[in-house]
């Protein structure tokens, strides 16, 4: 149906000209000044390089697919589940979060808390009761305190606004733990040693930066009695105040005084260590410097993929599959499977010659490498068919229209 004039002004819409400004919407909940569900990192992560380290990953681990899936009898992938399970890992999680945005908060809570539950907030049923229900949104908490079969959690409520402390079975919360838990979480771990060696160095820049002179004077004469305690420190007043007053920190003191600085320079061995737990930590973890600068090349990163990223995601996926199917729906090939696109690291140089093998060997079709490279489909019917292009069609009543042109001639 046309929209005329008046249909497109009765039905006009702004949100600044056509809010009434005595509309009251009610009690809308507590307001704060900075996102109340955000990760906030626990141990003084926060104030240390290994935040970047802990962001870097949980980047690269939610930039990999993770879906509701259907598999046929030799466990590969048929087709996506249009479930609510599904929504929550590609769309929206919650009110807050889209689905790329949980995964990236379930990996930096996972990094940072050693071991982090994701719950199922909007069933459509009771979880205690049936284990039968659709999840629609889900979150992710902090773990409090661990029972035989209930754990305590710690999770944002987006309807009152505030964290809320809930008992939950085990069997209804995924309960993810870190897989790199012996180098980033243990007590005496790698991390944990550079991370205290990182606060003592903070330490030692601010008192290196703290403006105190750190003097020490020696009076000409002994200090034993209250009245030349007294004298004393009256001299110190009077050099504070020379110093504070004066307008390049100039003082002057008596012939017979002597004045030694002590905040010198010390030479500790504190930044070799530093460098040497950096170095030890990022081969532990399968991180080299140029994954974190960008100029990684393939074969770096194919290895940091393979031996950080894919222990991770693979936790998630396995707790989600085990408390999140029932038996009932893994014996119908119900799966949430990981999908990561390998064509990311390809230059562009080498995407033709890709793209000409995975054709000509029927691998993938022209319109799966148009969507690769960011072009629409082709409408042409051929572009769909798992063919090589360079042979004849198999039946033999096809043929190429350089042929047809030449027995018309």
């Amino acid at each position: 149906m046309e929209i005329t004039v008046g249909s497109r002004l009765k039905h006009a819409w702004n949100a600044f000209m056509n809010r009434n400004p005595t509309r009251y919407y009610g009690d809308i909940g507590m307001g704060y000044s900075y996102r109340p569900d955000r990760v906030r990192f626990s141990r003084g992560n926060e104030r240390s390089i290994v935040t970047s380290v802990y962001n870097r990953i949980a980047i690269d681990a939610a930039a990999i697919n993770i879906q509701h899936v259907r598999l046929d009898e030799n466990n590969r992938f048929l087709e996506t589940i249009k479930s609510g399970l599904n929504n929550c890992l590609t769309v929206e999680a919650n009110v807050d979060q889209s689905g790329r945005g949980f995964i990236q908060d379930i990996v930096m809570s996972m990094l940072d808390e050693g071991c982090v539950a994701v719950l199922p907030i909007d069933t459509d049923d009771d979880p205690d009761v049936t284990g039968s229900y659709k999840i629609e949104t889900m979150r992710t908490g902090k773990i409090l305190d661990w029972y035989p079969e209930h754990v305590c959690v710690r999770v944002y409520n987006d309807r009152t606004g505030q964290k809320e402390d809930i008992v939950v079975p085990k069997s209804t919360v995924a309960i993810i733990e870190n897989p790199l838990y012996a180098v980033i979480n243990e007590p005496n771990s790698t991390m944990q040693r550079l991370i205290r060696k990182l606060n003592l160095l903070d330490v030692i820049d601010e008192q290196s930066g703290s403006g105190k002179l750190d003097l020490i004077i020696q009076l000409p004469y002994v200090i034993k009695t209250e009245a030349r305690r007294k004298q004393a420190e009256n001299r110190r007043k009077d050099i504070e105040m020379q110093l504070a007053g004066s307008k390049y920190g100039i003082a002057y003191t008596d012939g017979t005084e002597r004045i030694t600085q002590l905040n010198r320079a010390v030479d500790n061995n504190l930044m070799s260590q530093i460098e040497y737990l950096t170095n030890m930590l990022y081969s532990q973890l399968g991180i080299t410097q140029s994954i974190l600068d960008g100029t990684a090349d393939e074969k770096t990163m194919l290895n940091y993929y393979n031996r950080t990223i894919e222990p991770i995601v693979s936790a998630i996926v396995d707790e989600m599959k085990r408390k999140f199917l029932t038996k009932t729906a893994r014996s119908q090939f119900q799966s949430i499977c990981s999908f990561r696109d390998p064509f990311k690291l390809v230059p562009v140089s080498e995407i033709a010659e890709i793209a000409d093998k995975m054709t000509r060997n029927e691998i993938m079709t022209s319109n799966e490498i148009r969507q690769v490279i960011g072009m629409k489909p082709s409408n042409d019917p051929k572009a769909d068919e798992l063919r090589n292009k360079n042979l004849s069609a198999p039946n033999g009543d096809q043929i190429n229209e350089e042929e047809e042109t030449d027995y018309e001639d």
